[in-house]
C-alpha cells in the first residue's frame, strides 16, 4: 500500500509539472474555460470609454488584464476594474504575459503603426489576438501577422464592430439573394471633423491619415454591399488644413469598380461630417444612415422594409462572437485575412491618389 500511494503521489506531481510545463495531452484533459480573460493593449479613447465598459456586459469574456506605459492609467483601471497586480504589464514585460494563465486574449488597442508588433509579440506567446482596425499600415505587416498566429496555432479577429451589426448583416444579405437584383452602384461615407491637432491620426510614422481610421468604413461599406472585392480604383486626397494635416491626407475620394460591373464612390474625412451608406440595385435601393455609429445602424429599403435590428452594445457582441469562436474552435466573422483585403486596397488607393492614374488591384 505504501508503495502504491508513494508511485500514485509521484504521478500526481508529475501530472501536474506536465500541466504547468504545457503538455497537450494533459492540457487538452483540463476543465474547459466558459469565460475568457481579455488584456487590453493601450488605453486610450477607445479602450477606457468603449471596450471596457463593453466587458462589463460580455457573457463570454471579461476584462482580466492591461497593458499601458503610464502607471497612473495601471493605478486608476486597478482600481475601478479590480484587477490584479499580476495582471498588469507595461510595454517592456508584456512578453511576460506567456506565463500568465488568468489571460487567453490579447487586444491590440494602439496605434496601426504599432499593430505588428504586438500582435506577432502576443501570438508568440501563446495568446488569441484581437486587433483594432486598420489591421496595419501594410500588406507586409498584415502578412506578417496572419504568419505569426499561424504559426504560433492562435487566432487572429480583427476588430471590424460593424461586422457583428445584423444592420450591416442585413445589406450584406441584399448581395447574395435576387431580392433586388444586382448591385449597380454603392454610396459610401465615413468621416467627421476632428478639433485636434496633435494626436497619431496626423502623423504619418504611427499609421495616420484618413484612411488609416474612418476610410476603412467607407471601404468596408463598398465592400461588403456588393460582396466581391474591387478590382480598380481611382483615388484622390486633400486637405483644407495643410498646417495640421501636414504628413497625411485629411479627406479621400475614391472610386472602385468590381468584377460585376457594379462601382462605388466612396467618400472619407477628418473634415466633414458624414456617415451612410446608399445602394442601388437592378430594382431598388438600400440604405443605411449611418453606416457605422457605435450606438448601431438603420436604415430602409425601396419595398419599405426598415432595416432596424437592435443591438445593446456592438463592442460586446464583437467580443463575446469572437470569444465564442475560440471556444467551439469555429471560424471567427472577421479574421485576420479580412483585415489583410481592406489594406490590399488601400495600399491601391494612395497609389492611385500619388499618380493621379486608375491603379488595378
Amino acid at each position: 500500500m505504501q508503495i502504491e500511494r508513494r508511485e500514485f503521489l509521484s504521478a500526481l506531481a508529475l501530472a501536474g509539472a506536465a500541466v504547468f510545463s504545457g503538455n497537450p495531452l494533459l492540457a487538452a484533459t483540463a476543465p474547459k474555460k466558459e469565460k475568457l480573460g481579455i488584456a487590453l493593449v493601450g488605453l486610450g479613447y477607445y479602450s477606457t470609454d468603449l471596450l471596457a465598459p463593453a466587458l462589463q456586459m460580455t457573457q463570454k469574456c471579461y476584462l482580466a488584464g492591461i497593458v499601458t506605459g503610464t502607471p497612473s492609467k495601471a493605478e486608476a483601471w486597478k482600481t475601478k476594474y479590480n484587477i490584479p497586480d499580476k495582471n498588469i504589464y507595461n510595454y517592456q514585460n508584456f512578453d511576460q504575459i506567456a506565463d500568465n494563465p488568468d489571460i487567453d486574449v490579447v487586444y491590440v488597442v494602439l496605434p496601426p503603426s504599432m499593430h505588428r508588433e504586438y500582435v506577432v509579440r502576443a501570438a508568440k506567446a501563446g495568446k488569441h489576438v484581437f486587433c483594432e482596425k486598420p489591421m496595419a499600415p501594410s500588406v507586409a505587416d498584415c502578412e506578417a501577422m496572419i504568419k505569426a498566429c499561424n504559426s504560433s496555432k492562435v487566432k487572429l479577429a480583427i476588430g471590424y464592430r460593424c461586422q457583428h451589426d445584423p444592420n450591416i448583416q442585413a445589406i450584406m444579405k441584399l448581395a447574395k439573394e435576387p431580392k433586388f437584383g444586382k448591385v449597380k452602384m454603392v454610396t459610401s461615407a465615413a468621416g467627421y471633423f476632428d478639433a485636434r491637432t496633435d494626436h497619431w491620426k496626423q502623423k504619418k510614422a504611427l499609421g495616420g491619415g484618413v484612411m488609416g481610421d474612418m476610410g476603412v468604413y467607407a471601404l468596408q461599406g463598398a465592400r461588403l454591399a456588393t460582396g466581391e472585392e474591387p478590382i480598380s480604383v481611382f483615388a484622390q486626397a486633400s486637405t483644407t488644413r495643410p498646417q495640421i494635416y501636414k504628413e497625411v491626407e485629411e479627406t479621400m475620394m475614391f472610386m472602385l469598380d468590381f468584377p460585376s460591373g457594379a462601382k462605388a464612390s466612396c467618400q472619407t474625412s477628418f473634415g466633414i461630417n458624414m456617415n451612410y451608406l446608399r445602394v442601388n440595385y437592378e430594382k431598388g435601393w438600400a440604405r443605411l444612415e449611418p453606416q457605422s455609429g457605435y450606438n448601431g445602424n438603420k436604415g430602409s429599403m425601396s419595398d419599405g422594409t426598415l432595416i432596424e435590428f437592435a443591438i445593446k452594445n456592438q463592442q460586446a457582441k464583437q467580443m463575446d462572437e469572437d470569444c465564442d469562436a475560440i471556444l467551439q474552435g469555429s471560424d471567427l466573422l472577421v479574421p485576420g485575412e479580412e483585415g489583410l483585403r481592406d489594406i490590399r486596397v488601400v495600399e491601391a488607393i494612395y497609389k492611385s491618389a500619388a499618380s493621379g492614374k486608375v491603379v488595378k488591384i
